[in-house]
């Protein structure tokens, strides 16, 4: 663009002798022939017009007034001055756009607990601690965590396996010696417990204390006694597994009441039990509570891992199972649903709590639910046991393992426990210093099983003497029989 449309030029030093046909009388310089000038000045009746600055050359001269030459390219000049222009809206470009990520760098990492535990908040859909957060001590300005990969914070010591028939492994076949008997624990060489110590390279070893049959209630009314799985979780476990609360729901005497209902036809002998079952989750959420927090005493670094349970029926049954309708099936499905959130919500408010406090370890829920898509009960390639068929006359029968998952589907609920190892929760993860100064293999094979499992029993210990006398007294006997 040229000076008469309105853009400033930058005045240039002329480049030789002043050209007097480029002058007026009084010797001042003008930018156009005098001809031009003075058409100018006859056509609009104003004076002459007035320019300032220094002189031009008449090449620069004409090349700047195109109606003086005939010619519109513009002069080298005018190239520079847009050149200078597209520079400095590029570095003015340049200039906000690092403004800008400043200012997102400021809103999205927080700076203080308060926002640290909004960001907790929103990713966990609003499921925040319970108690509000305490202040800094001078202990904590110390670096007493260390911050973990999410696989490196699971292998480091030993792996505990706690929970019922769906974590033993009870339906998938080639049970441990001894476990595969009226009231034992069932314990399958194909429970997803093992696929998992067979998947990762712990640097201890598996405690594999799941149990057919347990309760949540029963792991906390058996704490302080042999018997009890909470009581296999030491200091130095780096990873627990938990699926418990099917029995504390009574899911198999629910479908059982489905199932043979009587008479067959009676179409709401389920739904009939829904006050029910939401009473017993609403109970459930407590001991769970209280199953987890015995847990994390015991091993405050550990990556707890608490399983849901697996749909047992397709999103949309294709007809009647046996005696339960589409519309049963539906029921029961909606029902494991509605207890696998209510596990969800109880782990992420405990570890809320924990994230809260600046706690070390973690508590995680592992969703199961669509584990075994595609290989429902009724499907042809079934990953569960379904009903038993009985002898002629006996009808259908729920078996113990019916509705549990097969070796295929223990392998698929291995997999979603396995991809949350090394994953992680949508959080930061950190172990104490102190915890991985301390440990070694010795420790770690000592600890296994716990200090009350007889083989690691203390000798001295009150557990200990009595297990003595017992066997003095049995010998005593014997040696007086054979006199």
């Amino acid at each position: 663009m040229s000076a008469r449309d309105g853009d400033p030029r930058e005045p240039r030093e002329p480049e030789g002798p002043e050209d007097p046909a480029a002058t007026s009388a009084s010797g001042e310089p003008v930018s156009g022939p005098e001809q031009d000038r003075t058409e100018t000045s006859e056509a609009s009746g104003q004076d002459r017009t007035e320019v300032s600055g220094t002189a031009e050359s008449p090449e620069t001269s004409e090349a700047s007034d195109p109606d003086a030459s005939g010619s519109t390219a513009p002069d080298d000049g005018d190239a520079g001055v847009r050149a200078r222009r597209v520079r400095r809206r590029r570095v003015s470009l340049v200039t906000v756009s690092v403004l800008v990520l400043a200012l997102v760098a400021v809103l999205a990492v927080p700076t203080s607990r308060d926002a640290l535990l909004r960001l907790w908040c929103d990713a966990t859909g609003g499921v925040c601690p319970g108690e509000p957060l305490p202040p800094i001590t001078e202990d904590e300005e110390e670096d007493w965590r260390v911050r973990m990969d999410p696989k490196d914070a699971a292998l480091w010591g030993n792996y505990v396996s706690l929970g019922d028939s769906y974590s033993s492994g009870d339906g998938a076949g080639e049970y441990e010696e001894g476990t595969a008997e009226p009231g034992e624990c069932w314990r399958s060489e194909h429970a997803y417990p093992r696929v998992i110590e067979e998947e990762f390279s712990f640097d201890g070893a598996l405690g594999f204390y799941a149990c057919s049959s347990h309760k949540g209630s029963d792991m906390l009314s058996q704490v302080g006694t042999p018997e009890s799985q909470i009581e296999r979780v030491t200091e130095h476990t780096s990873l627990v597994t938990v699926g418990i609360g099917g029995n504390d729901l009574g899911f198999i005497p629910v479908l059982r009441t489905c199932i043979m209902r009587m008479p067959l036809l009676e179409r709401t002998a389920c739904t009939d039990q829904e006050e029910e079952v939401t009473e017993r989750m609403d109970a459930f959420e407590d001991t769970l509570t209280e199953v987890l927090t015995e847990i994390r005493d015991r091993a405050p670094d550990a990556r707890v891992l608490v399983l849901g349970y697996p749909r047992l029926f397709p999103e949309q049954p294709p007809g009647m199972y046996y005696t339960l309708s589409q519309s049963d099936q539906l029921w029961l499905n909606t029902v494991a649903q509605r207890f696998n959130d209510r596990i969800r919500d109880t782990a992420y408010q405990v570890d809320g709590d924990v994230y809260g406090a600046r706690q070390v370890g973690s508590v995680e829920f592992v969703n199961v639910f669509t584990a075994l898509k595609g290989h429902e009960v009724s499907e042809d390639d079934a990953w569960l046991n379904g009903i038993v068929l009985g002898q002629l006359g006996e009808g259908l029968r729920v078996d113990r393992a019916s509705f549990h998952p097969t070796a295929e589907g223990q392998r698929s609920i291995a997999e979603r426990v396995r991809l949350q190892i090394e994953e992680g929760p949508e959080r930061v993860l950190f172990t104490s210093r102190e915890t991985l100064d301390k440990v070694d293999a010795e420790v770690l094979h000592t600890e296994l099983g716990g200090p009350l499992d007889p083989v690691n029993a203390v000798p001295g210990s009150d557990d200990t003497d009595e297990e003595e006398a017992d066997e003095e007294g049995n010998g005593a006997t014997e040696a007086g029989a054979g006199s």
